[in-house]
């Protein structure tokens, strides 16, 4: 079964009235994928950002941060203007309200992408040199990104564009 279709199938049991929009705004298939795209740009700039940093002799904790930071700005960039681009108000304000909403919304998902990197790279810590690059360090951050995916992508739908409430709303 595809991922498509199960979300159609829990999508039709939702809306069976036991539920409310929140959730049914959740599965949304077509919000979904324009998160992950928007998530696959900023995972880019993440370990671009934070690989450059560690070359460049950076402490990795301290260089997986800063990348992570990186990604979140243009993620918010990206999601503001496309993903979530029906939702809330415009204007500069209320822009950097859910810039720093987002901000403190990813809190959980930057904790769970930063414990998923330390542990895999301090913890597993396999020696993996790719063209003269840490290449296990780009394997323990990508693998960090993952975790941090699901936790993102419901506390930002519900808490930096509150798609469960009208539009202008937020």
């Amino acid at each position: 079964m595809s991922a498509r279709s199960l979300l159609a199938d829990l999508r039709a049991r939702l809306a069976s009235g036991r539920v409310t929009g929140r959730v049914l705004e959740l599965v949304s298939a077509v919000r979904f994928g324009q998160f992950a795209s928007v998530g696959v740009v900023g995972a880019l700039f993440d370990v671009t950002t934070a690989t450059a940093l560690r070359e460049l002799g950076v402490f990795p904790e301290i260089a997986v941060f800063v990348g992570i930071e990186v990604s979140v700005v243009v993620m918010f960039l990206l999601n503001d203007n496309w993903t979530f681009a029906e939702e809330g108000r415009g204007g500069l304000r209320p822009t950097l309200r859910r810039l720093l909403r987002s901000n403190l919304v990813r809190t959980g998902g930057i904790l769970v992408q930063l414990v998923t990197f330390r542990l895999l790279y301090r913890v597993v810590a396999v020696d993996l040199a790719v063209a003269g690059l840490d290449g296990w360090f780009v394997v323990s951050k990508v693998a960090g990104i993952g975790a941090g995916l699901l936790v993102n992508y419901v506390a930002e739908s519900l808490l930096t564009w509150r798609v469960h409430t009208g539009p202008g709303d937020g």
